[in-house]
């Protein structure tokens, strides 16, 4: 278990659209942060990254569920993320279990998160959902 992941994990759940500042102290100026649908380097891109994030949602809330350090300065975070956005799901509750790998000195450089980006975007959008829910059925 590592303290560095359980405050950042406690100060990244604080984040909402009007403390964005507080990125700053997570983060280093080079950090390079990529998802399954973003790739973004550098604080000022992260920054606008999540301006843009929040400003999408009305509601976007991160729950950990562990923290594991896998080496010096190099660990995991296994969350639940839950969010509504007027476009998606009728406006409803979406929730998607993901995994952060992050490495660290002092701040955060790498931050890279896995999660099924069917499920928070794609199972969504209509049409293309009822294709997705579809493909996973025959998939399976």
């Amino acid at each position: 278990m590592s303290d560095f992941l359980r405050r950042f994990a406690h100060s990244f759940a604080t984040l909402d659209k009007h403390n964005l500042q507080l990125l700053d102290s997570l983060y280093s100026e080079d950090i390079a942060f990529s998802d399954p649908l973003h790739e973004v380097h550098g604080l000022p891109a992260l920054r606008r990254y999540f301006a843009e994030l929040y400003s999408n949602v009305s509601h976007l809330q991160f729950d950990f569920h562990s923290f594991d350090a896998v080496a010096e300065g190099e660990g995991y975070l296994r969350w639940t993320m839950s969010f509504h956005h007027s476009r998606l799901a009728s406006g409803k509750v979406i929730r998607v279990p993901g995994c952060s790998h992050l490495m660290w000195h002092d701040k955060v450089y790498r931050h890279r998160d896995y999660f099924d980006a069917g499920a928070l975007l794609y199972e969504h959008v209509p049409v293309l959902g009822r294709v997705v829910s579809w493909l996973k059925r025959r998939m399976g």
